[in-house]
């Protein structure tokens, strides 16, 4: 996964015939890894250790029921692009866009060390954003009462299986319990909060918790899973 492909410039014209091109997922890498990733890693499906961010905007569905969907749709426009440059800037691949949340993987295609201190850089990173994002609208005006919203956040790191699924529909992403955890967790932060398991805690030492951990009854979990809010 380490092609020299130029990404822009003159340079780049004759991958771009062949549909090699910036991937939307991540600008900094390149369109191989979706379309010919079976060819490349020589697998359908190869096993990754990574970091996993899901981030929610809380209160879409309640302002969808009484804003117009322009105003609506720019809000998820703005949460998207605001999620995208903070996953971006600390090399994470914005995988999916599913309604009003987003899912990052940190430490593939783009390897990082560090990944699960850069999923937490970015967790805090989609917060300013937002925040700011939000103070803008206020003081701008707009319909949209920036004191209705809040993004809730869920990472945890650990091994999972990356690579194609499905055979009529193709999708190319990550699975396993690293994934899941990390969207219970999402959806158990409150707007503002970034919620982190232990394996993150322990891996991010330079991102200390604010607090202990604190057992969450999660969904499609027999046991109790620990969680710290950075």
């Amino acid at each position: 996964m380490r092609l020299p492909v130029p990404l822009r410039g003159p340079a780049s014209i004759p991958f771009r015939a062949f549909g090699i091109r910036p991937s939307r997922m991540n600008p900094n890498t390149c369109t191989i890894c979706e379309l010919m990733f079976t060819r490349v890693m020589k697998a359908r499906k190869i096993t990754v250790d990574v970091s996993v961010l899901f981030a929610d905007l809380r209160g879409y569905t309640t302002l969808s029921q009484s804003h117009s969907a322009d105003a609506v749709s720019s809000l998820l426009d703005d949460f998207y692009d605001e999620c995208a440059a903070a996953i971006w800037e600390f090399d994470g691949l914005l995988n999916k866009t599913v309604g009003d949340a987003v899912m990052a993987i940190f430490n593939f295609p783009i390897p990082r060390e560090n990944h699960a201190e850069r999923a937490v850089l970015a967790a805090r990173e989609i917060q300013r954003r937002c925040q700011l994002r939000r103070e803008r609208h206020s003081a701008e005006g707009v319909g949209l009462r920036g004191s209705e919203l809040g993004v809730g956040i869920g990472i945890d790191s650990g091994e999972a299986s990356f690579g194609e699924f499905g055979r009529s529909h193709r999708d190319l992403t990550a699975i396993g319990t690293v994934v899941n955890t990390a969207a219970r967790a999402q959806s158990a932060a409150e707007a503002g909060q970034i919620l982190v398991t232990r394996a993150v805690c322990e891996r991010a030492k330079s991102q200390p918790a604010e607090s202990e951990g604190r057992e969450y009854r999660l969904k499609g979990f027999d046991k109790p899973i620990e969680l710290y809010a950075v």
